[in-house]
């Protein structure tokens, strides 16, 4: 502990962090950079600059990160439809690479020989932060709490503060809040009702959507524009990356859209539940994946099918900054170069709707081959007999042999 002068902490200024912040200055004797990251949380980050004054800290870094975090990360996974064992939509994965690359920046700035993170022992994110803190720093040092100290529960947090004077925001008697991580692209639950799998979440834990059931009876229209992979416009109003995403979380978010419960496979080994509301995300999965149909060769498409699930394991692992993630990027970003045009969605409930779509300059969908009525000589059917026999040759050859 004695070559470590000075820790940047990853700080939120909630339960975790700020127990965190007290423990380091107690054990660690050393002085602690507070770094606080507007990734669209929906809260107010300045509160965190208070507290951390209160306690003593001088150098304090608060970013509104929202900009790079959607163009940079959100909208780069997002070309490539990503999604984990066919549900999750990374929202709390593609956060942590941007994190773990400012803390090392301030890291390199302050001087600091060391970076500290709030993620548990159990969980994905210690592994997400670590990684991708040594790919950009490889002699760091990192000093993760929850493997060291011996407060083992949410409850010995709660008690830890209150002998320490530290408010904690959301605080229902003895019981601990929700664990939960919002972001633009969304917000997680995990922990009290939710350990246990059948238990149904508790409506009023929902933040950012409404419940289908309550969500209005007429359906609302939007066109999302596209170009090169990425929405530029919404109903023609262009609107930068983060702007996109904050229009539709409201959008899809009215219209009960994005709630998502699940039970998934963690990298460390075990299984955990936990809740998810990602409005803009659910749009913008099924709104690319219409313009793609358009306009991407069916080759290129399945390929990006195939791979995706590895990028998707990549993504969740905490890879961001390894060398096979940057590879299939440039891959991803290649794909996309003809991926312009329109998609016209309906929200109604709870659902995503594809209605239309269009691209006046890369579409590829010939109306005259394949239309029902006469295509005037586009298409000879007749090629179909050969185009069948070929790929039936081998299966004839083996019903040959097996009918004799």
């Amino acid at each position: 502990m004695s070559d470590i002068n000075k820790v940047v902490l990853a700080y939120s200024g909630g339960l975790d962090t700020s127990i965190i912040l007290k423990w380091l200055q107690d054990v660690y004797d050393c002085e602690v950079v507070t770094f606080t990251a507007d990734l669209g949380q929906g809260e107010e980050i300045e509160p965190a600059r208070t507290k951390a004054q209160a306690m003593g800290i001088k150098e304090i870094f608060i970013e509104d990160l929202r900009e790079e975090f959607a163009r940079d990360y959100v909208f780069p996974m997002f070309r490539a439809n990503t999604i984990y064992e066919g549900e999750y939509l990374l929202g709390t994965s593609i956060a942590r690479p941007l994190i773990a690359k400012r803390l090392i920046d301030i890291a390199n700035e302050t001087g600091a020989q060391a970076i500290s993170h709030g993620a548990t022992g159990k969980g994905n994110d210690q592994v997400r932060f670590e990684l991708g803190a040594y790919a950009l720093r490889p002699d760091i040092q990192i000093i993760a709490p929850w493997r060291e100290w011996d407060l083992t529960s949410r409850q010995s947090l709660l008690d830890y503060a209150e002998k320490h004077g530290i408010p904690v925001e959301m605080k229902h008697g003895k019981t601990s809040p929700y664990s939960m991580d919002a972001n633009l692209l969304h917000i997680s639950y995990e922990g009290r009702v939710l350990e246990d799998p059948w238990a149904e979440p508790e409506e009023a834990m929902w933040r950012w959507s409404v419940s289908p059931e309550n969500a209005p009876d007429k359906a609302t229209y939007i066109e999302l524009t596209y170009a090169q992979g990425d929405i530029v416009a919404i109903d023609d109003v262009p609107c930068s990356p983060a702007t996109v995403m904050e229009q539709l979380n409201k959008i899809a978010g009215a219209n009960g859209i994005g709630r998502l419960d699940i039970v998934e496979n963690r990298y460390v080994g075990m299984k955990s539940r936990g809740c998810y509301e990602t409005p803009a995300g659910t749009v913008m999965l099924k709104a690319h994946r219409a313009i793609e149909s358009l306009t991407l060769d069916r080759e290129v498409a399945h390929l990006k099918d195939e791979l995706m699930p590895r990028y998707a394991s990549l993504i969740y692992n905490g890879y961001w900054w390894s060398p096979e993630r940057e590879m299939l990027q440039t891959m991803i970003n290649a794909s996309q170069a003809n991926v312009n045009g329109k998609v016209r969605l309906k929200l109604y409930k709870g659902n995503v709707v594809v209605v239309g779509r269009e691209s006046a300059t890369d579409s590829l969908f010939d109306e005259s081959i394949a239309t029902f009525e006469d295509d005037a000589g586009a298409y000879n059917q007749k090629d179909a007999a050969g185009f069948i026999k070929l790929n039936a040759l081998r299966m004839r050859i083996a019903a040959a042999k097996r009918l004799k």
